[in-house]
Formats: C-alpha cells, sequence, structure tokens
C-alpha cells in the first residue's frame, strides 16, 4: 500500500475518533447550556489572545533552540530557523495523524542541513524523554500543592480504574505476556544474528546506533545550564498561555495560576491521546476547570477558546515553515557576488 494512502487513512481513522469525541461529549448539552456557551463565546475578550499568541511562537522558537543544543555533541550545528521550522512542519504534520511530526522534523532538517537522520531520531527521543520525565514531575507537583482540589479526582479517574485493571489480570496472564516480549526480543536478535550482512541488518544497527547517540548526546553536552533554561521557558510559556486565557473570560479571570497548571498538565494528556487534542483537549479543560467551581457552559467555552488559538498557530506557521524553507535555503546557499 502506498504511503500517501496509508497516511491518508490513518488522518481520517484519527481525525472520525476526533469527531466522535466531540459529538459524544456535546450530545447531552441542553439548549440552555447552548445560549450560556454562545453567550460566553460572544463576551470573550479575544484580544488578550493575542500575547497567548506570542508566546506560543515564543515555546515553539525555545523548543529549536534546545533541539540544536542536543544536536551540537554530535557535531552538527544546523540553522535556528531551519531547526524552528523543521520544528513548526512537525506540529502541523501531527495534527493529521499522531507522531508522524517527530518523523516529519527529522526529515526536513536532514534534508536542508546534511544531518543523518538517524542521529536526529536519536535527538528527538531524547528531547521527547525529557518532555515526559517534566510532565510527570510538574503533574505531581501540581497534585501535591492542590491535593484538596485534584487528589479525589486523580484517584477516582486514574489510579482506581488501573488498578482494577491490573487486578483482574491474573499471575498466568502477567506471565505470557512476560513471556511473549521475552520471545519477540529473542527472535530479534536471532535474525539479526542471521542476515547480520544482509542490507536490512546494516540498516537497522546504524539506525540503532544513531538513535544511540542522538540519545547520549543529552550527557555529553557541554551547556546542560541552557539546555535546561530553555525547557523552564518552554513549560513556563505553556503555563502563562493558559493563565492569560483565562482572563478572557470573566468568569475565569479570578482562577490562580495553579489552576492554570491543572488545566496545563490535565489538558497535555488530551493533546497527547488524538491529533492535536482535537476531541480530547475540551472535555478534559472542562472537567478540570469544574473542580474549581466553574459551570459547565464556561469551561466548555473556555477549552475551545485555548484549543482552537493553538491550533490556528500550529496551522499558519507549519504551512508558512513549508513555503519559507525552500525560499530560506535557496538565498543562504546563493554564492556571493
Amino acid at each position: 500500500m502506498p504511503k500517501m494512502l496509508k497516511n491518508l487513512i490513518k488522518f481520517v481513522c484519527f481525525f472520525g475518533i476526533g469527531l466522535l469525541l466531540i459529538w459524544l461529549f456535546t450530545k447531552d448539552i441542553t439548549a440552555d447550556q447552548w445560549d450560556q456557551i454562545y453567550t460566553a463565546f460572544r463576551k470573550a475578550n479575544y484580544w488578550l489572545v493575542i500575547p497567548a499568541i506570542v508566546l506560543g511562537i515564543a515555546s515553539h522558537w525555545f523548543r529549536a533552540v534546545r533541539w540544536k543544543l542536543l544536536m551540537k555533541p554530535l557535531g552538527h550545528q544546523p540553522s535556528t530557523l531551519n531547526t524552528f521550522f523543521a520544528v513548526m512542519v512537525g506540529y502541523l504534520a501531527n495534527l493529521a495523524v499522531p507522531r508522524l511530526g517527530e518523523v516529519t522534523r527529522c526529515g526536513i532538517l536532514a534534508q536542508y542541513e546534511k544531518v543523518p537522520a538517524d542521529k536526529l531520531v536519536g535527538t528527538m527521543i531524547a528531547e521527547r524523554a525529557v518532555d515526559l520525565v517534566c510532565l510527570l514531575l510538574l503533574m505531581g507537583l501540581t497534585i501535591v500543592i492542590q491535593l484538596d482540589v485534584l487528589g479525589a479526582y486523580v484517584s477516582q479517574e486514574i489510579f482506581q480504574p488501573l488498578s482494577r485493571k491490573l487486578a483482574n489480570a491474573n499471575g498466568g496472564q502477567l506471565i505470557i505476556v512476560a513471556i511473549g516480549v521475552l520471545v519477540v526480543v529473542l527472535l530479534l536478535l536471532w535474525l539479526l544474528r542471521r542476515f547480520a550482512r544482509s542490507k536490512v541488518a546494516i540498516t537497522i544497527k546504524s539506525l540503532a546506533r544513531g538513535v544511540m547517540e542522538g540519545i547520549l548526546s543529552i550527557g555529553k553536552m557541554k551547556n546542560k545550564n541552557g539546555f535546561l533554561l530553555q525547557t523552564v521557558l518552554i513549560w513556563v510559556c505553556y503555563l502563562s498561555q493558559v493563565y492569560i486565557g483565562f482572563f478572557c473570560l470573566k468568569e475565569t479571570s479570578h482562577l490562580s495560576i495553579s489552576a492554570a497548571l491543572a488545566v496545563l498538565i490535565i489538558g497535555s494528556v488530551g493533546m497527547i491521546v488524538t491529533p492535536g487534542g482535537i476531541g480530547a483537549y475540551q472535555p478534559l479543560v472542562q472537567k478540570t476547570l469544574q473542580l474549581y467551581n466553574i459551570p459547565y457552559a464556561i469551561g466548555f467555552a473556555f477549552g475551545w477558546i485555548i484549543w482552537v488559538a493553538q491550533t490556528l498557530l500550529v496551522i499558519f506557521l507549519g504551512f508558512f515553515s513549508l513555503v519559507a524553507l525552500p525560499i530560506y535555503n535557496k538565498n543562504r546557499h546563493q554564492p556571493k557576488p
């Protein structure tokens, strides 16, 4: 099956899931609630979306700079603009198919900066691992500092369902899964040794070596403080976007930075599970705001305002980057008169 057709099928499937989630989330909304939602949209102060968008652009720029820091120990220093353009095209691709963007941005930078794609994949994995650790740390911090508000919610919605699933899995099932994983690993190792000189095996080994080098680049960095600073700036921008967003609606303008942290963390889960968070980000944000006594209609409107602003920014910058990449690199490599 052609790659383009596969990606199209994936897009249709994931987009369909997003639409289904939106329908499930909105099907029980009453006529009175719809009136409240429309009123909230009408009275929102959309001028405050502008500084939130500026912070969004800054967060993407800091991500590009941080990615460059991971490449430096590998002997590569791409231009910041090319790195930024690659990041934005990657985000655009993620709107269509989850995780497609990671491969896309590595391919673009490899094309325009001649950086080995396998090493770029390694740095991308390292970067995502750092973001996951940050998300988990912030999640723990959010729960600890707001135990009275979030403790029961997290226990009921996350830990209890997880405990029930683990309890339903008996010892025999867990042993079978472990044996299955072990067999797959041993089989792969045997195949690599058996066909060690084949082109496929050589390609896999080369890719694995490049990925490992990319991951280990964190430890080889001389500018670890710079990497940490860029990471902090990324998350500060994310948090500031949500907090400024609170002032778009009168009913959420009193919420604290702690509430913004909760919205950021729980909303980030929604951005992960569906393309661009469609159908998942909005209900998660709305349910989070309910914990702070924000009415359903207001939480619904706020979730959509923030999501639409973020999504339109990614779409605009993504397509702009696609157009700008060949133009910037053509002028960049033109011989000087």
